[in-house]
């Protein structure tokens, strides 16, 4: 049995049973609500989907015409899903062992131009052959500056820019940014604050802080739950999910952090330094 829950915990379920599925999305989509290069997820049987609390408190957003996109309104994180006889499962807000090799990376034709797969799993431009999917487009924002590196939510309510390029890009592999992601880690660019400015949508932001965790705050959109902008411990620096920037930032990933927290299950294939712990400088 498996264990999986948002960040703040108001949220809980457990899984029951075999995973038939684990695959990486680089769909715009995923990239946008996850805020990291790609979203991951299992699937199982929904006879073996039990949830132990919070399920009242679920928050839904359509994605796309037959997608939604379920979270906790209070921190943001994904959460289960059910679809049909299936339960889908963002990989990255699950407590165990997955026991799964990854199946495929799929929307490769979407794949962030900054993120390098590095791994032997196969590859599809959209979903496998016989998957009856439907397809994604894809959405391109251009920024409110010419010449800026522009950022969105999924719902396009909060928008941002910086005048690039970033300072850093990193990946977190700890515990906290995996359930506020939902991903297997988070991807988070660097930008000092003055080079940064929102350009609309600051009231549909939702800051979640908990005092009691190590995590850093997490922002994100009220509306369609996509990971934004926070500032980062009152420093002269603002912490960008990567995932949800929609130019090419100017810069590419320069280490793995808090590798001694990484999931079990998730295998770090590509040559960039790793660090146990943090590492920003």
């Amino acid at each position: 049995m498996n264990h999986g829950s948002c960040l703040c915990g108001d949220i809980e379920w457990t899984v029951d049973g075999e995973f038939t599925m684990l695959v990486n999305c680089h769909c715009s989509i995923c990239r946008k609500v996850h805020g990291s290069g790609y979203g991951a997820f299992v699937a199982c049987s929904a006879d073996g989907l039990r949830w132990v609390s919070g399920a009242e408190k679920i928050r839904n957003y359509q994605s796309s015409e037959s997608g939604q996109r379920p979270f906790c309104p209070r921190c943001g994180s994904g959460v289960a899903a059910v679809s049909g006889k299936l339960a889908i499962i963002p990989a990255g807000n699950l407590d165990g062992d997955i026991a799964r090799s990854l199946d495929s990376h799929i929307f490769m034709a979407h794949k962030a131009c900054w993120f390098d797969v590095s791994d032997d799993a196969p590859q599809f431009d959209e979903f496998p052959p016989n998957y009856p999917g439907i397809p994604v487009e894809s959405e391109t924002r251009s920024p409110a500056t010419e010449g800026a590196v522009g950022g969105s939510c999924l719902c396009g309510a909060v928008r941002y820019e910086f005048d690039g390029p970033a300072d850093r890009m990193v990946h977190c592999h700890c515990a906290d940014c995996r359930k506020s992601r939902s991903a297997p880690f988070a991807t988070n660019v660097f930008v000092s604050r003055d080079r940064f400015r929102w350009i609309a949508g600051t009231e549909n932001l939702v800051h979640f802080d908990d005092s009691t965790s190590t995590h850093l705050p997490v922002s994100f959109c009220r509306s369609c739950s996509s990971s934004m902008p926070v500032d980062v411990d009152d420093s002269d620096r603002v912490l960008i999910p990567a995932g949800a920037i929609d130019q090419d930032p100017g810069i590419r990933p320069q280490a793995h952090i808090h590798v001694a927290s990484k999931a079990s299950w998730e295998e770090i294939t590509d040559d960039l330094p790793q660090f146990d712990g943090d590492q920003t400088h």
